[in-house]
């Protein structure tokens, strides 16, 4: 097995890369195990968030480390929440869950006809904490915003991302539909190519 710490104490996040990475024999290690506390991300973008995560909890853990960031861009917002999507209800003040920030979303969007959006990730890996060629990968999924939260699986703004195409929201998949299709999914094929690619092995 090929070990190394996922830079993220975010409990969805941690279930859903635990499933996607599974198959592809790694042992993966959140950094809260290790005593790792999560890294700032005082920047604008999300490669530059993630690639900041994963050099911090590489170079804590001494190992190779896996960081994501991720969020939802919406068009008529101008792409926000975008990177402050974890922290969006913080903006105006308000304490820091899925159910506040959906809140406020649904509140921005308010009398605004332009309901799409995308749930977008990026994906970085160093081999080692000052790695100069790092591996990134991205993923978009594309959806609306809909007022009504409706299933309850997922997590963030899962209940209010509509997919057109089945009808259903993203809270309404099964966990294993949900790791075909979503943007983590589609960045973590990205990233097994990159891999393959360039020869790092993967798995036993």
């Amino acid at each position: 097995m090929q070990r190394l710490v996922l830079a993220s104490n975010n409990a969805g996040k941690l279930r859903e890369f635990g499933a996607l990475l599974a198959p592809f024999g790694f042992d993966v290690v959140p950094q809260g195990e290790l005593g790792i506390p999560e890294a700032e991300e005082p920047h604008a973008t999300f490669i530059e968030n993630a690639l900041a995560k994963a050099r911090h909890a590489s170079r804590l853990a001494g190992m190779p480390a896996l960081a994501d960031d991720s969020g939802i861009c919406v068009d008529a917002l101008d792409g926000a929440p975008g990177v402050y999507s974890a922290r969006y209800a913080q903006c105006v003040g308000k304490p820091k869950s899925d159910a506040a920030n959906n809140a406020h979303l649904i509140s921005q969007l308010a009398g605004k006809l332009n309901r799409r959006a995308q749930y977008y990730c990026v994906l970085v890996l160093v081999r080692h904490a000052d790695d100069p060629r790092p591996l990134i990968a991205e993923g978009t999924w594309a959806g609306e915003v809909v007022d009504a939260p409706r299933g309850s699986g997922g997590f963030g703004y899962d209940p209010h991302f509509m997919l057109p195409g089945i009808g259903r929201t993203a809270a309404e998949l099964s966990a294993e539909e949900k790791n075909t299709v979503s943007h983590r999914a589609l960045a973590l094929q990205g990233l097994v190519a990159r891999l393959q690619t360039h020869g790092m092995r993967i798995g036993t």
